[in-house]
């Protein structure tokens, strides 16, 4: 089931979806939707994984500055130690 949403865009932007709609041969309304869908899932995503990291904070599962930093300066060495949990 689809709905219809109205929105307002630039010039730029609206005669660069003209062109690809062309390029493309696709529709408008079906470049919009696909460019808001992939939008939302990628927003919808990157704010669970902050909300999760903040939910691991409150229960006292942080990894020290240092102990990332010394991660991190291992790395391309031997010796390269693994990810600090």
């Amino acid at each position: 089931m689809t709905e219809t949403l109205s929105i307002r865009i630039d010039s730029v932007t609206k005669k660069r979806l003209d062109a690809l709609s062309k390029r493309s041969r696709r529709s408008k309304s079906f470049l919009a939707a696909e460019a808001i869908a992939a939008y939302v899932e990628s927003e919808e995503w990157q704010l669970g994984e902050v909300q999760a990291g903040i939910a691991e904070l409150d229960a006292g599962q942080e990894v020290s500055h240092e102990t990332v930093s010394t991660w991190l300066n291992s790395w391309g060495k031997p010796g390269e130690t693994k990810a600090p949990r």
